[in-house]
């Protein structure tokens, strides 16, 4: 279905939702239009999501928050930051974008994110966890600035953002800086989880109370002029706060860090938030307001799912959810929970950790059979690779499941904490390369010439799912690092015939050697075995017969394959990841140092430019880059120099 016809189509009877082009049409609703409101936009989500896929358990949760922020707060004026942007959806329906909605994460369409292309009501396009802080921080500071000084920025933080180190990095920053800055924690028992009771709500009041905090604030100033006693009464009377809070107020730690505290709050009362939210933004400082909300609220197959609440979704039925079991594992996912499941039996001193994604990730069944041998550092990928390091360095075999996209948050703790110490880590890199409707933030295309940056580090990239089992079982046998990274999504079934070893390269086809063609050898990374098995068929009916390698291994390079390769007119190279600084170019360095018998032979890099790809399918994006079956034959077509060289032909006239 195209763009246009996905918005034609749309079945647009929300009956409050339609009158809501921009944050100020909240101002006239009711407390009863706003209950209906609330229930027209869980729809649309429910709606949009079932359609397209898409992150739904958070933004169902998000629903009476997001129109509490957007009734207190005047956006884009004041400032509305979010942390994990994948909680955004509500935002973008009340923001004036109803009509695009059934376009999200298609091609050409909506982004699963905040994206300042969109909307001035899109600050920063934030998919990566815990960074709003700093965010926040920072805009606070040009705000101060400003010529608008009274503008307010708001923080939303949250569903287990709170785990990640660089959060308590923002809190400390905005307590020391005095930040005038709201922080909403968004806790949807993903984070904290403490419970609502009739005390916490009544201190709460108490606490935002402006002519309680004057009164408290006089007190105070007098009591400390008190001769001789001043200051010691003054410290007895915060001693007392603190014991106060200790024991009504889990959260205590905000204020140690110079941030004030309220709540928890019922995160779907709106008129209460309301409250909070508008006494909140007179606080001259940072001040935190935690709301309790519940991930899938008001969809029955997301509150009855245990384990995530649906936190995303593919494609399904709205009638009756996405079925048994949204998160079955797929593809290289599925092939990758298998061999560790083999390899957990094989090796007793093998161990796993990941970052807050052990359902993703495939890691859940090995978890559930060996539990003490599993380890979850919430989203802190630093800790996960440190972690490993020091684990590796008293006899454990440590495996890293992390996604491509995240694992650049980590480089410096896999160059130098796991690579500078030779330590035998195995990074298996989830979704790497072209990951499709996540868009530019989450493609994993940079993982590649990171990873050929830290010396040592063996580099996996298997074509099949029987081919990423055999790699992983020798990556646990290396002396040293090593990583294995695959695509999101399906993933090839083969004969054992087909399935490569040990630290070599597979010779999938020979070209011909005849001197009266050009001889053309196409060196496929990983996925890309599939396109170029393509082209090379393709490029054969055009009497152009390709040597095609699966290289496996990007390094060590296998020196036959090498050696081969240097023997032909022309070598192509077909990855996934950039290709400036990736395996193409890698593996062309390799071949001008290994072949002195002649001259090397041009090479054809082909692989991701070094841009921000947009959303879409990965098929969609794949063929626009070049890099299908079809786009690869033509670029090797082009670079034949006769074929280059050669007169046109001439043009036909239509009949």
């Amino acid at each position: 279905m195209s763009l246009l016809t996905a918005i034609r189509s749309a079945t647009l009877d929300y009956m409050i939702l339609e009158s809501i082009s921009s944050p100020a049409d909240l101002a006239r609703l009711g407390p009863a239009e706003l209950e209906t409101l609330a229930d027209e936009i869980r729809e649309a989500i429910v709606n949009a999501v079932a359609t397209n896929g898409g992150h739904l358990g958070s933004n169902l949760g998000a629903v009476e928050l997001t129109i509490a922020l957007h009734r207190v707060f005047q956006s884009p004026r004041d400032i509305l930051l979010w942390d994990t942007g994948h909680q955004a959806y509500v935002h973008k329906l009340l923001t004036g974008r109803l009509d695009m909605f059934p376009t999200l994460r298609q091609g050409g369409g909506l982004s699963g994110y905040p994206s300042r292309a969109e909307s001035v009501h899109d600050w920063v396009e934030n998919s990566h966890a815990s960074t709003v802080l700093s965010y926040a921080h920072g805009v606070a500071a040009g705000v101060a600035r400003s010529s608008s000084p009274d503008r307010r920025v708001v923080a939303v933080i949250g569903d287990g953002s709170l785990t990640g180190g660089m959060a308590f990095e923002g809190l400390n920053n905005l307590g020391h800086s005095a930040s005038r800055v709201v922080v909403v924690l968004n806790d949807n028992g993903r984070s904290y989880a403490p419970t609502v009771s009739r005390l916490s709500e009544s201190l709460t009041r108490l606490r935002l109370h402006p002519g309680l905090n004057s009164v408290r604030s006089r007190f105070e100033d007098r009591l400390r002029d008190l001769p001789g006693v001043g200051n010691l009464a003054y410290s007895s009377l915060q001693g007392l706060y603190s014991a106060v809070r200790e024991v009504v107020e889990p959260t205590v730690f905000f204020e140690a860090l110079g941030v004030r505290y309220v709540g928890p709050l019922d995160g779907h009362d709106i008129a209460k938030m309301e409250d909070a939210l508008v006494r909140a933004a007179e606080f001259d400082g940072p001040i935190v307001v935690h709301v309790l909300t519940r991930k899938g609220r008001g969809y029955q197959p997301a509150e009855d799912d245990d384990e995530r609440c649906l936190h995303d979704a593919p494609v399904f039925d709205p009638a009756v959810g996405p079925g048994d079991d949204p998160h079955a594992l797929k593809g290289y996912t599925q092939a990758f929970n298998e061999a560790m499941l083999c390899a957990g039996a094989r090796y007793p001193n093998l161990v796993a950790i990941t970052a807050a994604m052990p359902g993703p990730t495939g890691l859940l069944p090995f978890a559930d059979r060996w539990p003490d041998r599993f380890f979850d550092v919430g989203i802190a990928e630093q800790t996960a690779v440190t972690s490993a390091a020091g684990m590796a360095m008293c006899g454990l075999r440590p495996v890293v499941a992390i996604y491509s996209t995240f694992f650049t948050r980590a480089f410096d703790q896999a160059n130098l904490d796991v690579g500078l110490h030779g330590q035998p880590v195995v990074f298996a890199l989830d979704r790497a390369g072209i990951t499709g409707p996540d868009g530019a933030s989450h493609h994993g295309v940079l993982d590649m010439a990171l990873c050929l940056r830290i010396p040592g580090l063996a580099i996996f990239a298997p074509s099949s799912a029987q081919d990423l089992a055999a790699m992983l079982d020798t990556a646990l046998q290396l002396g040293g690092p090593s990583a294995i990274r695959y695509p999101r999504g399906a993933a090839r079934e083969v004969s054992p015939d087909k399935v490569g070893e040990g630290l070599h390269a597979r010779l999938v086809r020979t070209g011909s050697t005849s001197a009266d063609t050009p001889r053309v050898c196409i060196l496929a990374v990983g996925k890309m075995l599939e396109a170029a098995e393509e082209a090379a068929e393709l490029l054969a009916a055009d009497g152009v017969d390709c040597t095609l390698w699966d290289v496996r291994l990007v390094r060590p390079l296998d020196p036959q394959m090498v050696l081969d390769a240097g023997s032909h007119d022309l070598v192509v190279t077909i990855e996934d990841g950039v290709r400036s600084g990736g395996a193409g170019s890698f593996i062309a360095d390799a071949v001008a140092d290994l072949n002195e018998t002649r001259a090397v032979p041009p090479f054809l890099v082909l692989g991701v430019p070094t841009a921000y790809i947009p959303h879409g399918s990965q098929e969609q994006i794949l063929a626009q880059l070049g890099l299908d079956g079809p786009g690869v034959a033509a670029a090797i077509s082009k670079a034949l120099p006769e074929r280059a060289n050669a007169a046109p032909e001439p043009a036909t006239t239509p009949c």
